[in-house]
């Protein structure tokens, strides 16, 4: 797919790496849809970056886990612009859930952002790009969901799920849409993490290294550029899966 005159919905692209894909995807020449829940101050400011690269970007809050909010998040993409041809589920929560102090509020929110919003999202979408007649989901997974975390087991589950979803909408919205996802390995670590963290993050990696934002964002353009990919999880580690 050409990128460039498409429209783009990017959900958590207010930070992190939603916010490097919704600016790389604006450098390619689309139009975005930013969407964020709580981080307003920030969604601005990508706004105010994507207005300086030519485009007409809006900004949109809303809860991805809620229907009503995701049919808003819609709506109002479609006002701006009449059509979606990229639909990048980057929202997520993230956070360390032992098991013997794991909740069912934990499970609730965990699942409920990191899975059911993407389904949610690409049910809603994908109907308008079945109707289009072309259209590219990309899902941000997780090794994760690969290589099961103990410590974050919503989390885990979340993202093997969502592989599987990835794999199942390929198959249920071929062939006008491609349905692909990427498993990021440790390219960002949380705010304030301590050093020791990342020495322990860098010696379960085989190639020595973190990732950067970059090297999801190559991965990204990739899939969402090629119209012969669909239903790929691409793991994008240092080699850390294996």
């Amino acid at each position: 797919m050409e990128l460039e005159g498409k429209v783009a919905l990017v959900t958590g692209a207010a930070k992190r790496l939603g916010r490097r894909l919704a600016l790389a995807l604006a450098e390619r020449g689309a139009e975005l849809v930013v969407h964020y829940h709580a981080s307003e101050h920030e969604a601005h400011e990508v706004l105010a970056q994507l207005k300086r690269l030519g485009g007409k970007p809006i900004a949109v809050s809303g809860d991805v886990s809620q229907a009503a909010d995701v049919e808003r998040i819609v709506e109002a993409a479609m006002q701006a612009f009449g059509r979606i041809e990229i639909l990048v589920n980057s929202a997520a929560v993230f956070s360390r859930t032992p098991f013997a102090t794991l909740s069912e509020a934990d499970w609730d929110r965990t699942l409920g952002v990191n899975l059911k919003g993407p389904f949610l999202l690409s049910r809603r979408v994908g109907e308008i790009m079945l109707r289009q007649g072309q259209g590219k989901i990309l899902n941000l997974a997780d090794i994760g969901g690969i290589t099961i975390w103990a410590e974050y087991l919503p989390y885990s589950v979340s993202k093997a799920g969502l592989i599987a979803l990835t794999r199942g909408l390929a198959k249920a919205l071929a062939p006008a849409v491609q349905v692909n996802a990427i498993a990021p390995g440790v390219v960002l670590l949380p705010e304030g993490a301590p050093p020791e963290e990342r020495e322990r993050a860098i010696r379960r990696i085989p190639l020595g290294r973190l990732g950067s934002p970059e090297d999801i964002v190559r991965a990204a353009l990739y899939l969402l550029e090629n119209d012969f990919v669909t239903g790929e999880v691409l793991s994008v580690d240092g080699g850390q899966r294996l």
